[in-house]
């Protein structure tokens, strides 16, 4: 396995050695938050309402607790992130008119121009994690990395 290392730091030089892999998972993290922070600072956003923004764009118009639900945070968590975005003026909320007690949450025009100066981020965050990966090996990981999820989400499911 090929290791870069990341800041000259002699910590990231063997981290896998019979290490945890949560601990390298936890370290990527991390790192991306870190990245993401310093990328989006200019534009009054922070790495916590950076999700939420990646998801409108996907589904603008969603629930706020399907918010919640699919980015596994809770609501509390959710509503202040929202609001941060409301504050920013990147999204506003509408009562949902199914249901009186929730919110749908839609993009702004503001919102909607830094699309493409978001998605750049996330696809620059992504060159350098798959940076010397083939495109076959960038697949394998994905769909180990989902199927590592997936173990996890179905544990967590029993747990509760």
């Amino acid at each position: 396995m090929n290791q870069v290392e990341l800041d000259g730091n002699s910590n990231s030089k063997g981290m896998y050695d019979e290490e945890f892999v949560g601990k390298a998972i936890s370290y990527l993290y991390r790192y991306e938050q870190i990245y993401i922070e310093k990328k989006i600072e200019p534009y009054g956003i922070s790495s916590g309402q950076f999700p939420f923004l990646m998801r409108l764009y996907r589904e603008d118009g969603i629930n706020q607790e399907s918010l919640s639900d699919y980015l596994k945070i809770d609501k509390g968590t959710t509503t202040r992130a929202i609001q941060k975005l409301v504050d920013e003026g990147y999204v506003y909320r509408l009562m949902d008119e199914k249901d009186r007690r929730s919110y749908k949450v839609f993009l702004t025009e503001k919102g909607k121009k830094l699309k493409f100066d978001m998605k750049k981020i996330v696809s620059e965050w992504e060159d350098i994690l798959f940076f010397g990966f083939s495109d076959s090996q960038r697949r394998e990981i994905r769909n180990s990395l989902e199927i590592m999820f997936e173990n996890v989400y179905q544990i967590m499911l029993i747990t509760r």
